[in-house]
């Protein structure tokens, strides 16, 4: 190479890119054409030939030193501005704990719209939203994260005003509803907030960025401190590979800024209180002053195949409610669990393995199995429904209440909720609902004994929300949970008629422990096609890190594998050791219901 090709290499300004394309973790060097030297920074959205075709990817890093006896392509186009390095860093990190592909991560931190330009910035002194709750202060005191356990109708709006006193900050909501809500407030006190994605170049210039679990990627100016609201609801866990959870990451991402993280609850997850560096509580008398009044109705005397799924105390609590009243049952359809009225027999599949269940008149199955509704055992034609859908149990209801019912599952329209005074539906009427005066829990026994090693938190984060959305045991009338179960003396049921989830906390934690399950270990679930070829390296005798107290277990009949390792940090290297096979495998690191 002459000397003058050397100078006009040395003089080019070369960006390290990766590829918006699936299954493609690799990154290329491309020239940053003069015209644009002032338009690319590291994060830039730009678009560049790639094997015959163009696409998308993100500029990693600027200035690095191009490999020798390659002709390098210019980047044909520069976008967008993009997440920053702090931001990537944070994604890269992600993409690894969560057994992923970085481009997945950074689709989510980039900008909704195409944008050139930041607009101006405040100005460089915090707003005053008024006075900072002295507790609350607190929690922002120093650097490190701080579980703070709220009651369930406790109001969240003073930890957005010590927040906005830090400077500019970042907060995480359960729901998009929730941030625009308490963003609206915070824009009305006087303080300059933005939205996650819609308004992600107002964020990156400056202010409050309030979003859902993917504004934990935005890109903010200079992060003063991380604020994670009701940190246990599940929705703050992305459902699509990688399965990263915003609290886990706000956590990293504040711990890499030295800044305070502040995570909300009134029923903090194990994770989360694994996580702290102190616990702040409201004092016992505030804490029992904003839950409701738990009722628990014992049916460990009813006959399960004649008490049906109404007790007399739900029945009274329709005669004497006024206000509206929400039923929650999570099973969908018309019935779960059948029975035939002649022998008795459990209606099944063919291969006896699965239950079978009404649809649309017919019998149907997991599987694709479906058959009139017919015993197979003694060919009867009468069907008992021992565990009712939440279709057929609309019917029994309104007929019961002699008034109409509404039906309401993640399904249903968001209209539907109309103007009826009893609704009954999933748990998704819980978030389509902002105000009843009962929340009734059909078949809570559901919720208490799932085959889930999260079952209680879940169960307990069940209580909470419905506790958010009735009055408070001191208002008039008072608001009133009403719990049908067989199992009165669970932990979560006596934490939640006590309002202290401490109860259920530390039994909980014990079990865990106990199990080495998280927070005290990691599980990933590995399923798909591929997922015996992926995981045949730890499969093989005498293969597997025991000093790590890694293990496979499975697979289930589903063919999906769980592997246990002792910390998250020890499954996300083993993970990442191994080889993808070409048949496709769904990773879930931390699955919320396994």
């Amino acid at each position: 190479m002459s000397t003058g090709t050397q100078r006009k290499r040395a003089s080019l300004r070369i960006a390290r890119i990766l590829p918006d394309v699936s299954g493609l973790t690799k990154s290329f060097d491309y020239v940053v054409p003069a015209r644009w030297a002032d338009a690319v920074a590291v994060g830039s959205l730009v678009r560049i030939d790639l094997h015959g075709r163009r696409v998308g990817g993100w500029v990693m890093a600027l200035d690095v030193l191009p490999p020798a006896g390659v002709e390098l392509k210019e980047i044909a186009k520069v976008s967008s501005l993009g997440p920053s390095l702090e931001v990537i860093e944070v994604a890269q990190w992600a993409a690894h704990r969560y057994c992923g592909g970085v481009a997945k991560v950074l689709r989510t931190a980039s900008p909704d719209t195409m944008t050139s330009i930041l607009p101006s910035g405040p100005a460089g002194v915090a707003p005053a939203l008024g006075a900072v709750d002295p507790l609350i202060e607190s929690a922002f005191a120093k650097p490190g994260v701080t579980m703070f356990r709220v009651a369930p109708t406790s109001d969240l709006f003073p930890f957005l005003v010590a927040a906005a006193a830090l400077g500019d900050s970042l907060v995480i909501t359960p729901s998009v509803a929730e941030a625009r809500m308490l963003g609206a407030q915070v824009r009305r006190a006087g303080a300059r907030v933005s939205l996650a994605g819609r308004d992600w170049g107002l964020g990156a210039a400056g202010g409050m960025v309030v979003g859902a679990r993917k504004a934990v990627f935005s890109t903010v100016r200079s992060l003063a401190c991380v604020v994670v609201l009701d940190e246990n609801d599940e929705s703050l866990q992305e459902e699509r590979t990688p399965t990263w959870h915003a609290r886990e990451v706000a956590i990293e991402r504040a711990r890499r800024a030295g800044v305070p993280c502040v995570l909300v609850s009134a029923a903090p997850s194990l994770a989360g209180l694994a996580a702290a560096d102190q616990v702040i509580s409201l004092s016992r008398s505030e804490e029992r002053a904003g839950w409701p009044l738990v009722q628990i109705c014992d049916r460990r005397s009813d006959d399960p195949t004649k008490g049906g799924l109404f007790s007399s105390e739900l029945v009274k609590l329709l005669r004497i409610t006024s206000g509206r009243v929400l039923c929650i049952l999570n099973r969908k359809g018309r019935a779960n669990m059948l029975a035939c009225a002649s022998c008795g027999e459990l209606v099944r599949s063919h291969d006896g393995h699965r239950l079978m269940t009404e649809a649309e008149g017919r019998l149907v199955g997991g599987n694709g199995e479906s058959r009139p509704l017919i015993c197979l055992n003694c060919n009867g034609t009468s069907l008992k429904r021992l565990r009712l859908g939440v279709g057929r149990a609309r019917e029994e209801l309104q007929a019961l209440a002699r008034e109409p019912v509404a039906e309401v599952t993640a399904d249903t329209m968001a209209d539907a909720v109309g103007s009826a005074r009893i609704l009954i539906g999933t748990e998704a009427l819980l978030h389509r609902v902002n105000q009843a005066e009962a929340v009734v829990f059909l078949d809570f026994d559901q919720e208490l004994l799932a085959p889930r090693y999260r079952a209680a938190e879940q169960a307990m984060t069940l209580i909470v929300r419905a506790g958010r959305i009735l009055p408070t045991r001191s208002a008039s009338p008072r608001g009133t949970i009403l719990i049908q179960t067989r199992t009165p003396t669970h932990r979560v049921l006596r934490s939640a008629q006590e309002a202290n989830p401490d109860r259920m906390t530390a039994e909980e934690q014990q079990l865990r422990r106990s199990s080495e399950l998280p927070p005290f270990g990691a599980l990933a679930e590995v399923g798909g096609a591929g997922a015996s070829e992926f995981l045949a390296p730890l499969l093989k005798k005498g293969k597997l890190p025991n000093d790590h107290a890694t293990a496979v277990l499975g697979p289930r009949d589903d063919g999906r594998f769980l592997v246990k390792a002792a910390d998250p940090s020890v499954l996300a290297d083993i993970l990442a050791g191994l080889t993808r096979p070409k048949a496709r495998t769904r990773i879930v690191v931390d699955p919320p219901r396994a």
